[in-house]
Parts: C-alpha cells; sequence; structure tokens
C-alpha cells in the first residue's frame, strides 16, 4: 500500500505509523518507509504516532531494541513533525488506551 499513500498526504492531520515488532525480517523496510513519510511536504507539520504493534507476542523485540534498529532518537531530532513512540497489543488491547489519549489530543489541537 506504500506507493499509493502520497495520494493521501495532502488531507492528513495525523500519521499513525504501525510497525509489527514481530516481524524483525521487515524493519529496514518499515524505517525506509517512515523516513519517506517524514519527508513528505504536505506532512512536514502533522503529529506522527509511531506503534510498535504485538508487543504480547514472544519472539518480539524490546521497544529499546526497535528505537535502536530505527535510530528513532536521530530521527524524532531532525524530524519536523512532533513523534510520539507507543508499543500496543491489538489483540489484547493492551495500550490502546495511550494511543486513545493521543488521538484526543490531536482532535482537541
Amino acid at each position: 500500500m506504500g506507493p499509493i499513500w502520497p495520494s493521501y498526504f495532502k488531507d492528513c492531520c495525523s500519521v499513525i505509523f504501525m510497525v509489527d515488532s514481530a516481524n524483525t525480517a521487515q524493519v529496514s523496510s518499515s524505517c525506509i518507509q517512515l523516513l519517506s513519510l517524514l519527508s513528505a511536504d504536505p506532512l512536514h507539520s502533522v503529529s506522527v504516532l509511531i506503534l510498535f504493534n504485538k508487543r504480547d507476542m514472544p519472539c518480539t523485540m524490546s521497544l529499546i531494541e526497535m528505537k535502536s534498529l530505527f535510530r528513532l532518537d536521530d530521527i524524532i531530532a531532525s524530524a519536523t513533525q512532533p513523534i510520539r513512540t507507543l508499543e500496543l497489543s491489538a489483540r489484547s488491547g493492551e495500550g490502546l488506551q495511550e494511543v486513545l489519549n493521543w488521538l484526543e489530543s490531536i482532535i482537541v489541537k
């Protein structure tokens, strides 16, 4: 779906970028997609939430490992957008309230 994303950018007021924490083979691809989103002109000032999903799975990397592989500290420091990261388990709902709180804070702005 990544190739069609740019056609939706002009209408975005925020971005939720979900990463499958259990699929370590896709980490580099996810990072490239994230960098592409962050560099898109229409998204230069939208709020971004990066969700690390499947935290309930035993084979996932820790949040520290994921942030390190993504070099998130460097990405956040150089991005023009405000970026927040959260862990989530879509299956169990763990972390869902934090996601909803983030969405509410974006809508209120």
